[in-house]
């Protein structure tokens, strides 16, 4: 089935995107909770035109997206954290404590947008990719230091 999504959903797509997904997952969930409607002929007429006046506002957003993205080129992040004599960290390193280290620098990026594709469990250097826009993405590298 053809749905219409709301908002930002991973690994489906995002906001304003006309995407095919099983009747079940459609009907039962996203449906429901908001997330998506029916792409009918007259919903895909109101989407084109609320499209066709938003453009100048995406564009603004893009391009704001774009110039964090260039001011995040370059940023080494370090994290503390409790480890054991062997290196191993007590717990992990998730997108909420790199998202307070980047807010420590003047950067306010939602924790949402950090995706840390290995799961952080040792001290060394690792890589976070923040999805800023749709279409604009930037590697920051991080390392997690013992305290």
């Amino acid at each position: 089935m053809k749905i219409i999504l709301k908002e930002d959903i991973s690994n489906l797509g995002y906001k304003d995107d006309v995407v095919e997904v099983k009747s079940g997952y459609g009907r039962n969930y996203l449906i429901p909770t908001g997330k998506a409607v029916i792409a009918t002929p007259s919903a895909l007429k109101v989407l084109a035109e609320n499209q066709r006046q938003r453009a100048h506002k995406l564009a603004k957003i893009k391009a704001d997206a774009e110039a964090l993205a260039a001011s995040l080129e370059g940023v080494k992040l370090s994290i503390g954290a409790k480890t054991s004599s062997t290196g191993t960290i007590f717990g992990s390193v998730n997108a909420i404590q790199i998202a307070e280290a980047l807010e420590k620098l003047g950067f306010n990026i939602d924790r949402k947008v950090i995706v840390v594709k290995e799961s952080v469990k040792e001290v060394g250097s690792y890589n976070a990719t923040l999805k800023l826009h749709k279409e604009v993405t930037v590697e920051v590298p991080f390392e997690v230091i013992a305290e």
